[in-house]
């Protein structure tokens, strides 16, 4: 934990600055103008990373962050707590150890060693120290996903279908999905990081914002519309914000819960059931609903601040055309799948008379699914929405390839090229005085992780069902889409995912078992997920000048604490929660595991009854394959009519991958999450942005990280103090907080459901 390491340590010389010794020589300039404009040319290798602050900061922030993902990830609203809150929240705590750290130089030598000295406070806290412990942090975040995808298996396993897996099996099965892909991510980093046209273009906001909170206080917003009055700092800024949020949410999460979907056109007509499907935010469309709750606001799809205008507009585009129109002809007109039998959103499983789907009757003793069982109950229904968000959710699939190969193909083919002719920019050249990682470390990891993979398969196979097979192919299948999918990443910023491939293979090819099923998923698309995230925050390394073997050690142990914290988390909490993601409706209890009710539908529907009874002829689905053709034609259409029409310039901003894909997180998102999210992104990131920039410039972010890390310090608050006791309060605005009881009722004829009018 000293602050001297063999890749920081100070050269014995001070060299003149890089773009002094090679003024001149246009190629060492970034090809890619985003990156001239915003990564520095520069580097001080004097500046230390190994420091006892970097130490405690990033091992702190990773477990906070993995604590505290997992923690809410069972709750109603999930919260996911992005790095940008550690970038933010640790800058004015590592200042504050850098004034009061003693600076005292000890000496340590360690057998066959030479003697070392280090101090507990080498100097300033600088920022590479800032860049290391946010990829340690992004590490608690699984990389932004918020917990590791492997625990959703342990979930299902434990409170969906009922049966046991042992703690080490559970581990090892995390670990090893969450490492896997790093083996050959760490060979490919030649192809798809050192590379000047490999841009990475998410990076360029990580390093916006380290520049903005680096800069000084005086000399990094100037306005020249300004007053001159002296602004508040901007830690001052996060400590009141953080507060005022901890205190706020004391009322939508606990005292006042009706703030979190605020849903007036249920209260309007309350005996109306089409009322109540047009205007509920958690189970219809939605109209009019809205939130006060920055939980729901920035749940599923993250912080809305830090989400580009552009973005939101296309979000919201697809958002509106699904919704709002597709939804109501399919509902009302054409009642689509007999959509009237069924609540109008809901990601449960039904039988063709609309009752709940009993899934404990139909797997045997085995594991696997009694077809016996299976025929009493009939075919697998689900809600209209919910099977088109499988349709629409091919079509995004198919239409990535098509549109990314037609819009993006020759310039990623260019870029792809030019980064194999050898030509380096100035900062591949900085990098290069630092000491690379060996081959064989990846080596060694991807052997080593794939050995106990196969263990595991093969000694536990009791408990996760994958035979050994489906773990090779689950991992061929992952290596050969890395490298491609990381261009794509690197080049546009869009990154396919593997998650409805997968399991559609495996579930054509070993149905019948639904474990099986989402392990081969999780280790064919995680693996792959893991790799791209992997040589992402490498890049940020690399723009930063991080020595790649701090960045290799950091990722590694940041990955190992987060997934054994998050499996503790999530084994404390299934085991000592009465009624875990299952709570009766009236006790208001938040722990309702909405990410786990798509994954437990996702596996019985691909693993349990498999598509062939579900997407095949022996089941009511079959249409939707005809959306994986539709998908992949409509870029064709878009790219023939801007050759036809060039000077039209609206043409190619249809970006059809992110339209379609626009409700991929619904379910488990819903309505109100989306209305909330995209009025508050609009406000803050296009009229505060456009006529109020620098106050945007130097807030924006730090109101973001401390709205989310207020709301999760008062969330554990809660549960600790009412919680763990079953203190309630019971009054109409905690009392089934939405009002919206008859959304969730079917209107077809002669369709009983308990709770419901009969029409």
């Amino acid at each position: 934990m000293g602050s001297v390491a063999v890749e920081s340590s100070p050269p014995t010389a001070v060299k003149k600055p890089f773009e002094e010794e090679n003024e001149g020589k246009d190629d060492e300039e970034s090809p890619i103008e985003e990156v001239r404009l915003t990564v520095p040319t520069t580097d001080d290798p004097t500046q230390y990373l190994w420091t006892f602050r970097m130490w405690v900061l990033g091992l702190i922030s990773c477990v906070l962050l993995s604590f505290l993902n997992q923690f809410f990830s069972y709750r109603t609203s999930p919260l996911v707590i992005t790095q940008i809150t550690v970038q933010v929240a640790t800058l004015p705590i590592g200042r504050f150890m850098a004034a009061v750290l003693p600076t005292t130089k000890f000496s340590l030598k360690l057998p066959g060693c030479k003697s070392r000295k280090f101090s507990l406070n080498p100097g300033p806290f600088n920022m590479k120290e800032h860049v290391l412990i946010t990829i340690f942090a992004n590490a608690g975040s699984a990389f932004g996903n918020g917990s590791a995808y492997a625990v959703g298996i342990v979930n299902i396993i434990k409170v969906f279908y009922f049966r046991n897996i042992t703690f080490v099996a559970a581990w090892l099965l995390i670990i090893t999905t969450q490492v896997l892909g790093y083996g050959w991510a760490g060979l490919l980093r030649k192809y798809v990081v050192e590379p000047s046209h490999m841009w990475w273009p998410s990076t360029l906001v990580q390093i916006s914002l380290f520049r903005a909170l680096h800069a000084k206080e005086d000399d990094d917003d100037e306005d020249p519309n300004s007053d001159n009055k002296k602004r508040m700092s901007r830690p001052k800024f996060f400590v009141i914000v953080l507060a005022c949020s901890f205190c706020y949410y004391l009322f939508p999460g606990y005292l006042f819960q009706t703030l979190q979907s605020i849903s007036w056109v249920c209260w309007a007509f309350p005996k109306s059931v089409t009322a109540h499907q047009l205007g509920s935010g958690f189970s219809g469309l939605g109209i009019g609903a809205f939130s006060l709750d920055w939980a729901t606001t920035a749940s599923f799809l993250f912080s809305p601040l830090i989400s580009p205008f552009f973005a939101i507009v296309n979000v919201f585009l697809g958002y509106f055309m699904i919704m709002y129109m597709v939804m109501p002809i399919s509902y009302w007109g054409l009642n689509v799948y007999n959509a009237k039998n069924f609540p109008i959103y809901s990601n449960d499983l039904f039988t063709g008379d609309g009752q709940l789907y009993d899934i404990t009757k139909i797997v045997d003793n085995k594991f696997e699914i009694d077809y016996g069982e299976y025929a009493k109950q009939g075919r697998v229904n689900l809600s209209t929405f919910f099977a088109l968000t499988y349709g629409f959710g091919f079509a995004t699939i198919a239409s990535t390839i098509t549109h990314v190969g037609l819009f993006y193909g020759k310039e990623i083919y260019q870029r792809y090229k030019a980064s194999t002719e050898g030509k380096v920019d100035v900062h591949t050249r900085l990098m290069r005085k630092y000491k690379d990682i060996p081959s064989w470390w990846f080596y060694v990891l991807l052997t080593i992780t794939l050995m106990i993979s196969l263990a595991l398969t093969i000694f536990m196979k009791d408990q996760i069902q994958m035979p050994y097979w489906g773990l090779i192919f689950a991992a061929f299948i992952a290596f050969s889409f890395t490298l491609p999918i990381s261009i794509i990443t690197a080049t546009t910023n869009q990154t396919p995912g593997l998650n409805i491939i997968t399991e559609y293979a495996m579930g054509l090819i070993y149905p019948g078992k639904p474990i099986a099923n989402v392990c081969f998923k999780t280790y064919g698309y995680m693996s792959m997920t893991q790799a791209i995230s992997f040589l992402s925050d490498f890049k940020l390394g690399h723009y930063m000048k991080i020595p790649p073997r701090s960045m290799f050690l950091v990722q590694f142990l940041g990955t190992i604490i987060a997934g054994t914290v998050n499996l503790s988390v999530a084994w404390y909490l299934l085991n000592n929660i009465e009624d875990m993601c299952h709570p009766d409706p009236k006790s208001n209890s938040p722990w309702t595991c909405p990410y786990d009710h798509v994954f437990f539908d996702a596996s019985v529907i691909w693993g349990l009854v498999g598509p062939k009874r579900i997407f095949g002829s022996l089941g009511n689905y079959g249409a939707l394959n005809w959306f994986f053709l539709g998908g992949f034609v409509g870029p064709i259409i878009v790219w023939l009519c801007h050759k036809a029409f060039p000077k039209v310039s609206w043409i190619p901003l249809i970006n059809l991958p992110v339209l379609l894909g626009a409700t991929a997180y619904m379910p488990p998102a819903a309505a109100v999450n989306y209305n909330s999210w995209i009025l508050v992104g609009t406000i803050f990131n296009f009229f505060v942005f456009r006529y109020r920039k620098m106050w945007w410039k130097r807030y924006n972010y730090i109101l973001s990280a401390a709205l989310d890390a207020g709301v999760a310090f008062m969330a554990v608050l809660l549960y600790f103090t009412t919680g763990l006791e079953n203190i309630s309060v019971n009054w109409w605005g905690t009392n089934n907080p939405e009002h919206c009881d008859l959304a969730t009722c079917p209107t077809a004829r002669n369709i009983t459901v308990d709770g419901c009018p009969i029409f």
